[in-house]
């Protein structure tokens, strides 16, 4: 179904099909991409039945539910669909699934989709699904579901577009583009009227907006912010008229794109940006990026204007400019941390060629999702999902923090730091320890400014204390411990004084200039980041870290040590020098030295050694450089039949011809022992 926004997919189509004879008593599922957009979409529903939600209309999100036995349009976000599917993958009881906003390629609606239609070839062909989107190109979508694709005009309201005179100077030091922002937005503001909703990328932005605006509109005018970690009234207070009727200005993230209505907005300010979540493969993290708007979300914003009344949209941009944005933005498939897909496949039992996804996950993003989960025990050597990684699934957690929590054996101070990183940081720019967070979770009232987020992190992870199936913990285990269990990969070792860390992933990371965690030998990391300006392949940024000690790693990881023998070349010494080393996965917690290691690792480091030397380094006689000399000029006149013996040749082909002759040897001097004329011959 393709409609334009305010066509009424999302308040109409559910209420439209619950009359329909083949849905029986079955329910009716709508999936929303957010929290904020299913309670909203529930209420609105619920009002056009004259109901109160919880009857006929309800919803179900993370954490929270409000439905019951007569409820027949459930409002679900999109993970809830997805565990009741691994739940019982027939839905029984379920006469259709509606997917809203489908042109948000959100991953759980891509997943959620692919095994509704597996589900609906396999065991219910009679269960309904309508793919519903206001700027999707339906017809891929229509080829992959065999459904036919359904067009409604709409009847929003004209929206008159504003662009720019001149492009703004984006790269002159002194741009902010919440300053641009609120300028726009005090220009609308003059020149119409009705509520005003600005969008910007991120809730930073929200708030610096929000100071530059403050002192500039004066007493008529509120301010009201929007984004997902708000708590659920100032939510609603975003949506709803200002109280005293004063004209309101809506500071929101990408939140209001979508399935939002809120009442008496006619100007829209597009500040031309939005933050998505992008796997880096080199790192294997995600990291928060922000982009350019495509076309068609621009589309999505603008139309926000017209939903009530005529309107007004503002583009912080050229029109000459528009013509460089993307047509849409990519799926989150082919960009997103892919660990909770990889376990949900697994969990289904089916690889991702096995399911009719309308874009497949990236291979190299699933191997490294598969990794990590074969690091946390939740699939087996066979790839196939093992007991732990049941109990995993079943926790609305990432799989890293539910990992955590069951070993850990469900603490309070685990599903509170479980909670405390789902959420953004509630002290943001207060340091890397995390130490700090879990002691303002303690006494939140000492945290004014951040009480609200701390009451909501310890709400959460009061709810996560039933959803949490937690095995016996054999010890309690310090903060640092905690972190290691989900971040395996993620467990510092310093190297030298200076701030420098190296991962036990084998990826380097540094710690702000200053930090107390500095004198820290071994840190547990929870987040890692890049700074803007940094250059790709740069090493990672510490950002949330707890000190652990040596003895917990290895109790943690005691089947995960081994102490390897290893010999390398010392260019300053001039010889070959043997340690062993402890390595935790690619890092290395102690090194000691090796009286006797194997011949053959000697020689291999001696090679080493050749090769920086150079061949010059050899017993050349003149008998061996005759024969090198009388080789070249055979192969210049039949090349074929000789081998190549030049010395780049030599130095190449070395681990052939000379390697296996240098075991035992040590040092430079040692290489006058050779007979180069008998081993070239």
């Amino acid at each position: 179904l393709e409609a334009p926004p305010g066509a009424g997919k999302t308040t109409r189509v559910p209420l439209a099909l619950l009359g329909e004879a083949w849905r029986g008593d079955g329910r009716i599922l709508m999936l929303e991409p957010r929290r904020v957009a299913a309670r909203a979409a529930a209420a609105r529903l619920a009002a056009g039945l004259g109901e109160e939600v919880g009857q006929t209309v309800g919803y179900r999100i993370r954490n929270e539910s409000k439905a019951g036995p007569n409820t027949r349009i459930e409002v679900v976000t999109e993970g809830v669909l997805t565990r009741r599917l691994q739940s019982d993958p027939s839905l029984e009881g379920v006469a259709a699934v509606l997917f809203d906003e489908f042109h948000e390629r959100s991953i759980h609606a891509d997943l959620g989709l692919a095994l509704c239609l597996e589900a609906q070839g396999a065991l219910r062909e009679d269960l309904r699904l309508v793919a519903m989107s206001a700027t999707l190109d339906g017809s891929s979508v229509a080829e992959l579901m065999q459904a036919p694709r359904v067009r409604s005009e709409g009847r929003s309201f004209p929206v008159e577009t504003i662009w720019l005179d001149a492009p703004l100077k984006t790269a002159s030091r002194d741009f902010r583009l919440e300053r641009e922002a609120a300028a726009l937005t005090l220009r609308a503001l003059d020149e119409t009227e009705g509520d005003v909703l600005l969008f910007l990328p991120g809730a930073a932005e929200i708030r610096r907006s929000m100071s530059a605006l403050q002192s500039e509109i004066g007493d008529g005018v509120a301010l009201a912010p929007l984004y997902g970690e708000l708590p659920f009234a100032e939510q609603q207070k975003a949506l709803r008229p200002d109280p005293e009727g004063k004209r309101k200005i809506v500071l929101s993230t990408a939140l209001a794109e979508t399935s939002l209505t809120i009442d008496g907005v006619r100007v829209v300010v597009d500040a031309g940006r939005s933050r998505r979540a992008r796997f880096d493969g080199d790192s294997g993290m995600s990291r928060l990026v922000t982009t350019r708007v495509s076309k068609a979300s621009a589309e999505q914003r603008r139309g926000r204007a017209g939903r009530t009344a005529p309107g007004w949209c503002y583009r912080l941009w050229t029109k000459a400019e528009e013509g460089g944005a993307p047509e849409r933005d990519p799926p989150e498939i082919l960009e997103a941390d892919l660990a909770g897909l990889a376990l949900d496949l697994a969990l289904w039992g089916a690889a991702p060629e096995d399911l009719p996804f309308l874009d497949p996950p990236p291979p190299t993003a699933l191997r490294q999702a598969r990794a990590l989960l074969s690091m946390l025990g939740a699939l087996g050597p066979d790839g196939r999902i093992a007991a732990h990684g049941e109990r995993i699934a079943k926790a609305p957690l990432h799989p890293r923090l539910a990992h955590m929590a069951i070993r850990s054996g469900g603490t309070e101070k685990a599903l509170r730091l479980a909670a405390l990183l789902e959420e953004r940081d509630p002290l943001r720019g207060a340091g890397v320890d995390l130490r700090d967070r879990m002691t303002a979770l303690e006494k939140p009232e000492r945290r004014p400014e951040a009480r609200a987020a701390l009451m909501r992190i310890r709400e959460s992870a009061g709810r996560l204390k039933k959803r949490v199936e937690a095995e016996r913990s054999k010890a309690p285990l310090s903060l640092g411990g905690l972190v290691a269990l989900a971040f395996p990969d993620r467990i510092a070792v310093r190297r030298g004084d200076g701030p420098r860390y190296h991962l036990s992933g084998g990826k380097g990371a540094t710690l702000p200039e200053g930090d107390p965690l500095n004198a820290e030998p071994f840190l547990a990391v929870a987040a890692l980041g890049h700074g803007p300006g940094d250059r790709a392949g740069a090493e990672a940024k510490i950002r949330l870290a707890a000190p652990i000690d040596r003895a917990e790693i290895e109790q943690l990881f005691e089947d995960r040590l081994e102490w390897r023998k290893s010999c390398a070349w010392s260019k300053r010494d001039r010889l070959a020098v043997a340690r062993r080393r402890l390595h935790l996965f690619e890092t290395v917690l102690e090194e000691r030295p090796c009286p006797d290691p194997a011949p053959e690792i000697w020689g291999a480091a001696m090679a080493d050694g050749v090769r920086q030397l150079g061949l010059e380094a050899l017993p050349w006689s003149k008998a061996a450089r005759r024969l090198q000399a009388r080789i070249a000029r055979g192969r210049r006149a039949s090349p074929n039949d000789l081998p190549d013996f030049s010395d780049a040749a030599l130095l190449e082909t070395l681990d052939d011809w000379l390697t296996p002759h240098l075991a035992g040897m040590r040092k430079q001097a040692d290489l006058a022992k050779l007979d180069l004329l008998k081993l070239l011959e």
